[in-house]
């Protein structure tokens, strides 16, 4: 026998008049835990530590990195070539959301890369389905390293211990102030700041010789 059609209206009158109560299924946590894995992916370390590289443009490393001043904390990404020691892209912010690092992967020159590695942690950042997605069509080859293991990923971090030593953020009075120290910041260390590991030349030099054969 077909039962006659009602509104959820009028069954909600009848349960409320006999007392019923529908078991409602709860949402199940560990589903949404693998749904979120799923979508949150990881990536072997392909560098391994290969760190002497000859080859502008092969190897990229990127990292976050956070800046205190006037009782706040703004936060810079970079990306770095390995070979030259180039940062060849940056952004600053005061928030450490995913804008921050898709930003700074906008301003990554797309003519100099092909089959790039670019190697990261294992941060919420870097295995967002956002960022995988702008990484692949870029044409890039991700990268990470393993959990716990900072040394992984030693350039980049080089960068940002020398970037600390060398440059009075702590004394900028306000964000502006910052950013425009942090552009600065980047112009000396490409092109005016010379490195014993790399034949006392500056990134900007050191990736024109190892282009034209040197290395």
């Amino acid at each position: 026998m077909r039962l006659p059609d009602m509104n959820h209206k009028k069954i909600q009158r009848i349960m409320r008049k006999y007392e019923l109560i529908a078991k409602v299924r709860k949402r199940n946590p560990y589903r949404q835990i693998m749904i979120k894995n799923l979508e949150h992916r990881k990536f072997p370390n392909i560098l391994q530590r290969e760190f002497n590289q000859t080859t502008p443009y092969k190897v990229l490393c990127t990292d976050i990195t956070y800046l205190p001043f006037k009782d706040r904390f703004a936060y810079l990404s970079v990306v770095k070539d390995i070979a030259s020691g180039e940062a060849v892209s940056w952004n600053i912010s005061m928030r450490p959301d995913m804008e921050l690092v898709m930003k700074t992967m906008r301003k990554v020159n797309k003519k100099t890369i092909q089959n790039t590695i670019i190697h990261s942690d294992q941060g919420f950042h870097y295995t967002n389905p956002t960022y995988i997605k702008m990484v692949q069509k870029m044409g890039m080859i991700q990268s990470m390293s393993r959990k716990g293991n900072c040394i992984d990923n030693a350039p980049i971090e080089s960068f940002f211990g020398h970037l600390k030593d060398e440059l009075d953020y702590r004394s900028c009075k306000n964000f502006k102030d910052l950013h425009l120290k942090i552009n600065n910041y980047m112009v000396y260390y490409n092109q005016h700041r010379k490195q014993w590991s790399r034949n006392k030349m500056t990134p900007i030099e050191y990736k024109k010789y190892l282009l034209e054969g040197g290395g």
